[in-house]
């Protein structure tokens, strides 16, 4: 079935930008504790507002944003509950895995990786649940009409009577798509494991080093999680491609939209 193009819609990108990214690394730079860091002779910046405020701050974002969308179009946005939930969960690992004395729980390791590693499998599983809902998460990220020639596409589809096809194409494009999610899951936990595991959670100065390594693996993942996960998008899109071309007999540059 022909799918039509919703004007109202936000991008994609945007919306885990605004909703999840951006919050996530607010808790990053913004939990560290003013009072703490003066005890451990560190520096006190202004965004040192203590992991409370810093929750706040970052929860301030979904909700407000997914406060507006509901106003908008009169139904929730599931970005915004994702990146609400994001957030209560990192900053409440943060304030039970600190403890005063600036020692951390001793399973901070593994407990920071499963929260790492919880919204990608959460993203897996949305993108294969929604498959069988009016607005498959595949056609929000991938398979897009502001990439795709979808209503051309749709067209010729119908023509040639091979919607079977089409849903077969595009339910393997999903699977491939929720796999790099899986992927994501996977390389999140190793590599807080990574940063993480080596930490001695009694020293007086746990807290700092946590923090500390939390940011590089903020850092190290953009490239040691990214890269794969770009590759393997590109696959999908190539195999896509490949897919729609067969059935509809369109080649690459008439199943895009023109630029």
């Amino acid at each position: 079935m022909a799918q039509k193009s919703d004007p109202s819609k936000d991008h994609p990108l945007a919306n885990v930008l605004i909703n999840v990214l951006i919050p996530v690394l607010a808790l990053s730079y913004l939990s560290k504790d003013p009072e703490f860091q003066r005890e451990i002779d560190q520096a006190v910046r202004v965004w040192h507002l203590g992991p409370v405020k810093a929750l706040v701050i970052a929860l301030a974002l979904p909700i407000s944003y997914g406060v507006w969308f509901f106003i908008r179009n009169r139904r929730a946005n599931f970005f915004s509950a994702l990146g609400l939930f994001s957030v209560l969960l990192t900053g409440g690992l943060t304030l039970y895995l600190w403890n005063e004395d600036g020692t951390v729980k001793q399973n901070a390791h593994i407990l920071f990786g499963f929260k790492e590693a919880s919204i990608p499998f959460i993203l897996a599983l949305a993108v294969i649940g929604s498959h069988w809902t009016p607005t498959p998460l595949l056609r929000v990220f991938l398979y897009s009409d502001s990439i795709f020639d979808v209503r051309r596409i749709d067209k010729v589809v119908a023509e040639r009577g091979a919607q079977e096809a089409y849903d077969r194409v595009l339910f393997q494009a999903t699977l491939l798509f929720s796999a790099s999610f899986l992927l994501s899951t996977v390389l999140n936990f190793v590599l807080a494991l990574y940063f993480l595991g080596g930490i001695d959670h009694a020293a007086s100065n746990a807290r700092e080093i946590y923090n500390s390594q939390v940011a590089k693996l903020t850092g190290w993942g953009f490239a040691v999680i990214g890269l794969p996960i770009l590759v393997f998008l590109f696959f999908t899109l190539r195999r896509l491609m490949k897919g729609l071309g067969e059935i509809t007999g369109l080649k690459d540059e008439e199943l895009l939209l023109p630029r």
